[in-house]
């Protein structure tokens, strides 16, 4: 037999013996990024709901009766305080004012005659040459040529006030609505006949309630200092749509009720906002942020996106000192511009929270951690009072 056939299967044995063992490597721990809590002076504040409330409605009305001519604006445009909206016919309150100038001119020139009459018989009355029942009769006429002179400029206003009325003008800047008469429509028959309704959209109003509990924490808050009514109307107030983050309208307290209803517990509050490009409406649902005291406090501030959430309550994920991972429960306050959420309890200074939300980070688990700094807030207005 030839040997080298014996050999070759030995040989490979052999190196069939020489393989390494295939033994499991854990992964390197994963590389996340962690930073401490940002430490903030934050004004305490209330989030609220409410509605927006135009600064003024008006129905135009027509208060004089006849036919309307003219329609001088289109539905739904923003007219200035004086606009003409709507003309009624002019001919007969033109005639009337007409005929009241002429009573006047008429009653003025008789009160003169009357005057002179009165002058004269009061001259002979001192003199003994008439008759005292002469004299009362020229102070009678004089005396009913004054108060038809009174009459006749009465009649007067009232002609130029219904003259006046049959242009009705803009009381204020503000929208207009659709018209609800057509021109050549008999409208102001018997009763004040509703053309159209404006609206004042600058500035705009924005309701909303408190709870008895937040007005007095409110009162407590600012207890130190008695404000005027002044200094109330300028705490400021903050605002946001339902599709808006944060809150990007800036106004001021306007309105607060002199009482609380029994029935609901609350009270109502009011807010002006400037609305110069007529962004806000009236009846919108807004989100309302209420400063809750005058003084600033010192709070920790972490991004509200790597808060969680289980059935124990909130939590955040930190390192400690030996690179492992594991929970901190907190208690969080509000939330601020740019995401940040204000942490009331449960950090400290030096806690290093975990930013890196894909999951590498599990409790009881050994990372990398990679230092980095929470980004500050987007305007420190929003922050601090």
């Amino acid at each position: 037999m030839n040997r080298s056939l014996i050999l070759l299967p030995l040989l490979a044995a052999a190196l069939a013996g020489c393989k390494p063992e295939n033994k499991f490597q854990p992964p390197p721990p994963p590389e996340i990024s962690v930073a401490v809590p940002l430490k903030q002076d934050v004004a305490p504040f209330e989030e609220l709901t409410g509605n927006t409330v135009a600064f003024a409605t008006v129905d135009l009305v027509a208060r004089v009766k006849g036919f309307l001519t003219q329609i001088n604006y289109i539905d739904g445009d923003y007219k200035k305080q004086g606009d003409n909206l709507f003309q009624i016919e002019q001919t007969m309150y033109k005639a009337d004012l007409k005929e009241a100038e002429a009573q006047l001119d008429s009653a003025k020139a008789q009160l003169v005659q009357a005057q002179a009459e009165f002058t004269r018989q009061e001259t002979l009355l001192r003199q003994n040459v008439s008759a005292q029942n002469t004299y009362d009769i020229a102070l009678a006429k004089r005396d009913t040529a004054k108060a038809n002179v009174e009459n006749a400029e009465g009649n007067l206003i009232v002609a130029q006030t219904n003259l006046g009325y049959t242009t009705v003008n803009a009381p204020f800047d503000g929208v207009v609505t659709k018209h609800l008469q057509s021109v050549g429509q008999l409208v102001g028959d018997t009763t004040p006949t509703k053309l159209a309704t404006i609206v004042q959209l600058d500035p705009i109003y924005a309701t909303f309630n408190m709870s008895e509990q937040d007005v007095l924490k409110i009162r407590n808050n600012i207890a130190e200092r008695r404000l005027t009514v002044e200094e109330l109307s300028k705490i400021p107030l903050d605002i946001g749509l339902m599709d808006e983050e944060g809150y990007p309208h800036q106004g001021f307290l306007n309105y607060v009720s002199p009482e609380i209803d029994p029935q609901t517990g609350t009270i109502l509050v009011r807010g002006l906002f400037k609305n110069p490009k007529r962004d806000l409406l009236p009846g919108f649902f807004v989100r309302v942020r209420m400063p809750m005291g005058l003084a600033a406090k010192s709070t920790f501030l972490i991004p509200n996106r790597v808060i969680a959430e289980d059935q124990a309550g909130k939590y955040v994920l930190v390192v400690d000192k030996d690179d492992i991972v594991r929970q901190q429960r907190i208690t969080q306050g509000q939330l601020l511009p740019g995401g940040l959420r204000a942490v009331t309890d449960g950090l400290k200074a030096d806690d290093r929270v975990v930013l890196t939300t894909s999951g590498r980070a599990v409790p009881g688990g050994k990372v990398v951690p990679k230092e980095t700094t929470i980004p500050l807030p987007p305007s420190s207005d929003n922050i601090t009072k």
